[in-house]
């Protein structure tokens, strides 16, 4: 009988558990029950893990980092004279290193420091991957003297520390394994490559070389030993680097917006088709459809790839008063999703709309007025009107429709669609895809985009003392020095270069156990 999924994602905790009840000491180093491997030999800090996922698999990779790693790969490799050629897979027979039983077979490889993807001496076993064969070889591993198991994010943690990666780099690594669409994708690997660290990193110097120059003009301008106008190319360098942050963070959200998914909500009065849009786009029956007016009553979420662009579609209960307390709840959760929605699709019922073109525009802006009451300044432009049940209409009209409410300027863009049979969906796809293209950008052009809520709080902090530099300039250049020194710690908790303990943890928690 095949192991239940869970005994897959079980594997690594019971492992570690199993390992980690072995110390019975307050000492960090692992007890060893082996024969032949000298005690405190192994660095206590050597750490492993599976870093290729949970579940059965072809292959399984293994990786170990720190000073004990090659006598890991010694011991369980049998290459006790010689370490085989740096990055060169080599076939062994992988065995215990306590009873010598051979557990696998499979590739070995060496990473000797610096040049490792932690900076430390590293190993990689490539095994197979059945549960029985990792569990084996994780809990050989743990018997080895000074080897414990890596916690999440460590291994890149120690990366990070060894000056392998920037901290923006780490977060661009993360969302890259994270990643689940094209466009993610593409702005995940630019970031990792170290493009808008570099950037950061630019501004630090600049801010760097501004402070230098307010703190020598305070301690030497009265022995005549600072040039004439150092305090003016500081002015001139922070109004420039001001005005570059600033224009940074106008961009409307667009990399943030790429990382975590488009929210686009499907809002409209009941029974015009909300659920039946729900279904056609995420191609399977998501919410209940039924001709029973106000069948939805929670929001129904669900996460859609649309050209490569991450989309998390709600749909949400129909609009009306209702003395049905349920069914008032539902409504509120509806306007309240539309209200943090950047792109609302209102739905609206074809055959309530006036024939007559003028008569159709104006009963539209009702419509949209009253489905977006609940916003305080109601953006049509992050609206997208859809009319559903076109084939309940006659052929000529709905032609005229289409054709002449794309030219009535005060609507946002219209599409014409019928979920019953279909028409019209290719077309409202392009639209769709157009507009979510538009709201996230090219990840590819232009100067990186911020990606991270802490990235722009800090960077809107650095603003503000930039700001407080001009504001006591000429009054208390102490203070307006501190204003600087302030902005470049701001910036340096971005790149973390200053003051990044804090934020580390909150990092890193998010990568895999092997990563």
């Amino acid at each position: 009988m095949l192991p239940r999924p869970s005994v897959y994602r079980g594997i690594w905790r019971a492992t570690v558990q199993t390992l980690r009840t072995r110390d019975t000491t307050s000492h960090p180093r692992l007890l060893s029950t082996c024969d032949g491997v000298p005690t405190g030999l192994a660095d206590a800090d050597t750490i492993f893990a599976l870093s290729s996922g949970h579940g059965r698999c072809g292959v399984a990779v293994v990786r170990v980092s720190g000073s004990s790693s090659s006598t890991v790969l010694r011991r369980m490799t049998g290459l006790m004279h010689h370490l085989p050629p740096p990055r060169t897979a080599l076939l062994r027979s992988i065995t215990d290193p306590c009873s010598k039983e051979v557990l696998d077979r499979g590739l070995v490889l060496w990473f000797p420091a610096p040049h490792s993807f932690t900076g430390e001496d590293c190993v990689e076993l490539h095994i197979h991957g059945g549960p029985a064969v990792i569990t084996a070889v994780l809990q050989a591993l743990g018997s080895v003297p000074g080897m414990r198991p890596a916690e999440a994010g460590e291994f890149t943690r120690r990366a990070f520390h060894a000056g392998k990666l920037g901290l923006t780099e780490v977060e661009g690594l993360g969302d890259l394994i994270h990643a689940e669409t094209e466009a993610q994708r593409r702005q995940a690997l630019r970031q990792m490559s170290g493009e808008l660290g570099r950037l950061y990193q630019d501004w630090s110097h600049k801010l760097k070389r501004c402070l230098a120059h307010v703190e020598a003009f305070i301690d030497f301008s009265e022995d005549e030993l600072i040039e004439d106008g150092v305090l003016d190319q500081v002015d001139s360098s922070v109004c420039a680097l001001q005005t570059q942050i600033k224009l940074h963070l106008k961009d409307k959200r667009r990399g943030e917006r790429l990382r975590s998914g488009v929210q686009v909500v499907i809002a409209g009065a009941t029974n015009a088709g909300k659920s039946s849009l729900l279904n056609k786009l995420c191609q399977r029956p998501a919410a209940i459809v039924s001709p029973i007016a106000g069948t939805t009553r929670d929001v129904v979420e669900t996460a859609l790839d649309i050209g490569g662009f991450p989309v998390v579609l709600s749909d949400t209960a129909g609009l009306r008063d209702s003395q049905d307390l349920v069914e008032q709840e539902g409504v509120r959760r509806a306007r309240e999703r539309m209200q943090e929605a950047d792109l609302t699709l209102v739905v609206v019922d074809a055959a309530y709309v006036p024939s007559d073109v003028q008569q159709a525009a104006a009963f539209l802006q009702e419509h949209l007025r009253s489905v977006l009451a609940s916003q305080e300044q109601p953006e049509t432009d992050r609206c997208l009107l859809v009319l559903n049940k076109t084939d309940l209409l006659p052929e000529t009209q709905r032609q005229k429709l289409d054709r002449e409410l794309r030219r009535v300027c005060v609507l946002p863009p219209v599409s014409l669609i019928s979920c019953q049979t279909n028409e019209g969906l290719k077309d409202f796809l392009t639209v769709l895809h157009s507009i979510v293209k538009t709201l996230c950008g090219d990840p590819l052009s232009g100067a990186p985009t911020l990606t991270q809520a802490r990235h722009r709080a800090h960077l809107q902090q650095c603003v503000a003392s930039l700001a407080q530099y001009q504001r006591y300039r000429d009054s208390d250049l102490a203070l307006a020095a501190e204003g600087v020194r302030l902005a470049l710690t701001s910036l340096g908790r971005i790149t973390g270069r200053v003051g990044a303990e804090e934020i580390l943890d909150i990092i890193f928690r998010d990568f895999c156990i092997g990563k």
